[in-house]
């Protein structure tokens, strides 16, 4: 079931956290996030690839199957789109009992300029059995997990593959793909969970039966390993808030002079817009609503907000909470899963407010 933070960090817990990273929270200052400082997951190894030789294949359920080089898909028509990529697990490592995986705190997030060519069109060309149910995603990164030795591989239902906003993308923030984001390929879907955007993409499969591999099972909200639970897949609304004044090196715990103080932060949703983002000084005893920025171009990408804050001394406790155009809303206490997943407990800052 995992063990409690104050337990310790797990050795195979710092490994996969050395090897992946969270965005700064200072990165919310951004519009579009700095390459280098976006979240990073990496299921396996970054695989050795070529952009003048790979070529992705949509095979199977088509009447048509296609062969694709980078130099195909950078001839279709091209879309770029800011979009608002979070990790799945975001979070997780403040749930108790603490689910053993990659421990998220709430940095796994980053929006980026993404460039690409529609998939829906390359569907239409291969043209699809009318036995198709789901396209299967197959990524080039290859390991063990849950004892099975996979390629890394997700699908989505024929009707969530032909949404517009699905891409192929082979470049962001105006530059190639970086290896560890995917190049040359990535499948990338909009207002999902990261897991979802398949990196280093090789195989488009449709098939006529649910796909059932390891990923689309690993990624349920379930309250046991052997709960079928319910599968991961919108983003669910999160708030962050660019933690004030200046922090304590170990426990991040920050100090600022008494005044007033402008909070700024991002919030986002995979469901629809941001409605209102609420902020509280007491640890969530009592709130005040915050003024959202423009609403972004992109229904993807996240929405600035700031607050006015008449910050007096002692010590405070800063949380931010969104709520989206459906009425979904963060919650004060989250409900524990297995794997931790779609986890968006509110945001807490400790913050001690000086005389000045």
């Amino acid at each position: 079931m995992g063990t409690d933070l104050d337990s310790g960090i797990t050795l195979e817990e710092l490994q996969l956290a050395a090897r992946n990273h969270g965005m700064p929270l200072e990165g919310l200052r951004y519009d579009v996030t700095p390459v280098g400082m976006h979240y990073l997951l990496i299921h396996f190894d970054i695989p050795e690839t070529d952009a003048a030789t790979w070529t992705v294949e949509v095979a199977g359920k088509v009447r048509t199957p296609l062969s694709l080089s980078v130099g195909d898909l950078e001839e279709r028509p091209a879309v770029t789109a800011r979009i608002t990529m979070e990790c799945a697990g975001n979070g997780r490592a403040r749930l108790t009992p603490r689910p053993i995986s990659q421990p998220w705190l709430q940095e796994a997030v980053g929006t980026a300029e993404w460039t690409g060519t529609p998939l829906a069109p390359i569907l239409e060309e291969a043209s699809l059995d009318r036995d198709a149910v789901e396209l299967v995603f197959t990524g080039a990164d290859h390991g063990i997990q849950g004892d099975i030795e996979q390629d890394y591989e997700r699908s989505l239902s024929v009707a969530d593959a032909m949404r517009g906003e699905v891409l192929l993308a082979y470049a962001v923030n105006g530059r190639p793909l970086p290896p560890q984001h995917g190049a040359p390929v990535r499948l990338l879907v909009p207002g999902w969970y990261g897991m979802t955007s398949v990196k280093w993409l090789r195989r488009v499969t449709a098939v006529a039966e649910p796909f059932t591999g390891y990923q689309q099972w690993a990624y349920g909200v379930r309250q046991s390993e052997d709960d079928p639970g319910t599968p991961v897949t919108r983003i669910e609304p999160r708030a962050l808030m660019v933690p004030p004044g200046f922090p304590d090196f170990m426990a991040r715990t920050r100090t600022i002079d008494a005044g007033p103080v402008e909070l700024i932060g991002r919030a986002w949703s995979g469901f629809g817009g941001i409605e209102r983002v609420d902020v509280s000084d007491d640890g969530g005893a009592s709130w005040s609503q915050a003024s959202l920025g423009a609403v972004p171009e992109s229904a993807f990408a996240w929405r600035s907000w700031s607050f006015a804050w008449d910050a007096r001394e002692g010590d405070r406790q800063l949380v931010c909470r969104a709520t989206d155009t459906t009425g979904r809303t963060q919650p004060i206490d989250q409900p524990w899963n297995f794997h931790g997943l779609a986890n968006n407990l509110v945001q807490r800052v400790p913050v001690v407010v000086r005389r000045p």
